[in-house]
């Protein structure tokens, strides 16, 4: 279920019989011939396919993350981490407030992995609450079906 198609109405009667919440997090940035947008295209698109059968919410993706080595690239915009670990967690504070427990973020790029940290530290700091950061390539099926097209899979290949 997508947020882009609901109302806050629709949300809030979401709310009273479900407490989990998808967040995409991507970065808009260079990948070669591919879309600026291929992280944001793929962990909304996994978020929606893997949340869709069990009806659970998924917001839309935060189209920027940390790309600094990308800066050359136009196009390619960067957050600083710590402005990227802010808007983490206020989008956290904020869904909590209004009632969210349970967190999946679907990571799309590899230079959000430090928000894996942030996300497990709000976590403790919030024990009614659960929060996961995950990657989506990184999964043992994931990665087998990359290393069938290519032996070392690597970025936007």
């Amino acid at each position: 279920m997508r947020a882009r198609e609901l109302n806050w109405m629709h949300v809030e009667e979401y709310l009273k019989r479900d407490d989990r919440v998808v967040l995409p997090v991507g970065s808009t940035e260079q990948h070669g011939y591919l879309s600026l947008e291929t992280d944001n295209i793929l962990a909304e698109r996994v978020s929606t396919e893997a949340a869709e059968p069990l009806g659970v919410l998924v917001l839309p993706v935060l189209p920027y993350g940390l790309t600094p080595s990308f800066q050359a690239y136009p196009g390619s915009p960067t957050l600083r981490l710590s402005t990227f670990f802010d808007v983490l967690r206020d989008l956290l504070d904020s869904l909590y407030g209004q009632g969210f427990r349970r967190f999946l973020l679907v990571n799309g790029h590899g230079g959000n992995l430090p928000a894996f940290g942030l996300v497990r530290e709000w976590a403790v700091e919030h024990d009614d609450a659960q929060a996961i950061f995950h990657s989506w390539w990184s999964s043992a099926r994931v990665q087998a079906a990359a290393r069938e097209v290519d032996p070392e899979p690597n970025h936007a290949n």
